[in-house]
């Protein structure tokens, strides 16, 4: 399968299963965020979400651009994206913290499914951005409306989304973004990690959750990342980005 999801002591791990092509995002991945979304919301003992990807070099390198340029209209895109950003906005205001623990490179989307988790564990010398630009399109999973949400710096936030590049994992622990750096086996970061920052009572959890997510619903954040899809969607159609895809595709053969 596409994606593995692991049960285990009050968490649940989806980790997604594509190593070969660095772990992209397909229609079958995001069957599993959904399935995840629903056993969250429908078993009451789970008290941490986590994602992950399988392998040690890629956390998630995005939409498998393979499938994806396929689409070439606004319309087609605007479909895909919408969906998809639906799917990645419940996982976001799932009723329980999530944490993205981040095994490797997390590019584009990936970077943006990283983003929306309340946490991000980022293992030493992962690189992770926002390079959507280096495509000639803006995020469009909701990524950059998240991204405005994590307290970092004004500056820092603009900058991350405008330079397009990988940023190293020291350099994203300096503004922010990681919420750590691990060394070591990742599974073992995160026990560590859970064991100082995790509370045993579930009940806890939700209440400190539910306040994050009324403040997102007080300030529209749905709405806002719809308004980020219809960007990325007005762009898609340009030739400036189907150009860009084609460079980048003929590049990795």
């Amino acid at each position: 399968m596409a994606y593995r999801l692991v049960k285990r002591e009050g968490i649940i791990i989806l980790e997604i299963n594509r190593p070969a092509i660095h772990n992209a995002i397909n229609m079958e991945v995001l069957e599993g965020f959904k399935e995840l979304v629903h056993i969250v919301k429908n078993e009451s003992s789970i008290k941490l979400a986590v994602i992950t990807g399988a392998g040690d070099k890629s956390f998630c390198s995005g939409g498998d651009l393979t499938v994806l340029h396929k689409l070439k209209t606004e319309q087609e895109s605007y479909e895909m994206l919408s969906d998809a950003a639906t799917i990645l906005y419940d996982v976001a205001t799932l009723p329980i913290p999530t944490l993205a623990l981040v095994n490797g490179t997390a590019v584009g989307g990936g970077c943006e499914i990283a983003t929306l988790c309340d946490y991000r564990l980022v293992k030493k010398g992962a690189k992770c951005g926002f390079i959507q630009g280096q495509l000639a399109i803006t995020s469009g999973w909701g990524g950059g409306t998240y991204l405005w949400e994590k307290g970092l710096r004004l500056d820092h936030t603009l900058q991350m989304l405008t330079e397009s590049i990988p940023y190293a994992s020291d350099q994203l622990l300096a503004i922010g973004w990681a919420t750590e750096v691990f060394e070591g086996n990742k599974y073992d970061a995160l026990e560590t990690f859970i064991q100082k920052m995790i509370v045993p009572h579930e009940s806890v959890l939700k209440a400190y959750k539910m306040q994050l997510i009324r403040k997102w619903q007080q300030t529209k954040l749905f709405e806002r990342i719809i308004e980020e899809v219809r960007t990325c969607s007005v762009l898609w159609e340009q030739e400036a980005h189907h150009q860009a895809v084609d460079s980048f595709l003929s590049k990795k053969k």
